[in-house]
């Protein structure tokens, strides 16, 4: 592997200071050095590290060579890179780890853009999302943010929005028609699967819940094959499938709530940070 010198920031400072200023005299005074220490730290950068000429000379005046012209523009990028990082170490807060609780429902819809935006803020900052029901999360003590869904009337800490169930299958498909209609659903502990299936039985509708599981992703899979109509948060609902109402025979479904938590114990900066992205990116 062939060896190639390394660039000290400082070379990169006072060679950018020459190429803002124009001569050594005023990048002196820029970076507080004396003119003979930046026309050394120069001479070293040309010589023994680029090995290409980057100044032309004349008199006092001087000018970058098409080497210089190329250099400046990634000394430019290297020097800021170099203050980021530093800003971002010097920081204690800056560089931790933020657990939050979901339940799989939110993973895909909210969580890629919340996430992408508060990377940009906190770069350095670990985040562990735990997926589980609501109603396990609710029971934990060891996270900093959880997201959970909630009754209406029965929300705490921060309400972040409020949106309707809706019935949906796939395209294509009847399941609707068929007697007793299936249902693909969360586990029991699910209200939301409580208020479908009261909502079927004050309707006298036959059914039956076909399929099971903790995961969203699985539940619309089932949908999508044409097994089985669900209920979920319209906002959840894809193009891809149908939401029915009162034109298929079935009724209304309530609103909900999705609400934010904060565990007290483990607030810092960068959880206030988070709570505040994900707040925004629930009302988008």
């Amino acid at each position: 592997m062939a060896f190639h010198p390394s660039i000290d920031a400082e070379l990169l400072r006072n060679f950018v200071a020459i190429a803002d200023t124009g001569g050594f005299t005023r990048a002196a005074e820029t970076v507080n050095r004396t003119q003979s220490a930046v026309s050394m730290q120069i001479k070293r950068l040309e010589e023994d590290v680029v090995q290409r000429p980057l100044f032309e000379r004349d008199g006092r005046q001087v000018r970058l060579t098409p080497e210089g012209q190329v250099l400046l523009g990634y000394a430019r990028r290297i020097l800021k890179l170099h203050g980021e990082v530093l800003n971002t170490l010097r920081e204690p807060h800056m560089v931790s780890v933020v657990r939050i609780g979901t339940p799989d429902d939110y993973v895909m819809r909210f969580l890629p853009k919340i996430l992408s935006r508060f990377a940009q803020a906190y770069p350095l900052v670990q985040v562990e999302v735990h997926c589980e029901p609501s109603g396990q999360l609710l029971l934990r003590q060891d996270l900093d943010l959880t997201i959970v869904t909630r009754q209406p009337d029965k929300e705490i800490d921060q309400l972040l929005r409020q949106e309707r169930f809706a019935w949906a299958m796939a395209q294509g498909f009847c399941p609707h028609e068929q007697n007793p209609m299936p249902l693909a659903m969360f586990n029991a502990e699910c209200f939301c699967r409580e208020w479908a299936c009261n909502a079927l039985d004050a309707m006298s509708r036959p059914y039956r819940i076909a399929y099971t599981s903790p995961s969203l992703s699985a539940i619309f899979a089932v949908v999508r094959a044409g097994l089985a109509v669900t209920a979920q948060l319209q906002s959840l609902i894809t193009p891809d499938l149908r939401i029915l109402g009162e034109a298929e025979g079935l009724q209304l479904l309530p609103l909900t709530s999705i609400v934010l938590l904060s565990n007290d114990s483990s607030q810092s900066p960068v959880t206030e940070c988070l709570a505040e992205h994900i707040v925004y990116g629930f009302r988008l």
